[in-house]
């Protein structure tokens, strides 16, 4: 019987890849609402942001639980109230790393925005959802 071989490093960086990959799809998504949201329907920037966000979001949830980190295994439900969970922690840890940055660093608040969003992404968000909300 041949024996099956894993290969965690490469697994690894598929995953990672991956889930940039939704990332960048919900990005993209979370920004065209946003536009149409403010352009079309005349929202306030506020309430586009709410509306496109949270669609976003949803974009980013289903492609990485059938894409990205393909875990259609455990119920929805307990994946989806982990993520959102994973989304409030990330926005907080941007919120509170911006405000530190900006008003106490005197950074740039668009070079602020950025490697916040890189750090949080890279280091929080992905690590948190491969390993917590998208577990196998």
């Amino acid at each position: 019987m041949k024996q099956k071989y894993k290969y965690p490093k490469r697994d690894f960086i598929l995953s990672f890849g991956k889930a940039q990959v939704s990332a960048f799809l919900g990005g993209v998504s979370d920004f065209a609402i946003y536009t149409f949201c403010l352009q079309a329907f005349g929202f306030s920037a506020h309430g586009s942001n709410i509306v496109s966000g949270s669609l976003g979001a949803v974009v980013n949830f289903l492609i990485n639980r059938y894409w990205a980190f393909d875990s259609k295994t455990m119920p929805l439900g307990n994946q989806l109230w982990k993520f959102v969970l994973v989304v409030l922690g990330s926005i907080t840890l941007k919120s509170t790393g911006i405000y530190l940055l900006v008003d106490y660093f005197f950074l740039n608040p668009f070079y602020s925005k950025l490697i916040l969003e890189l750090v949080v992404s890279l280091g929080f968000n992905f690590t948190m959802q491969k390993y917590w909300v998208f577990k196998k």
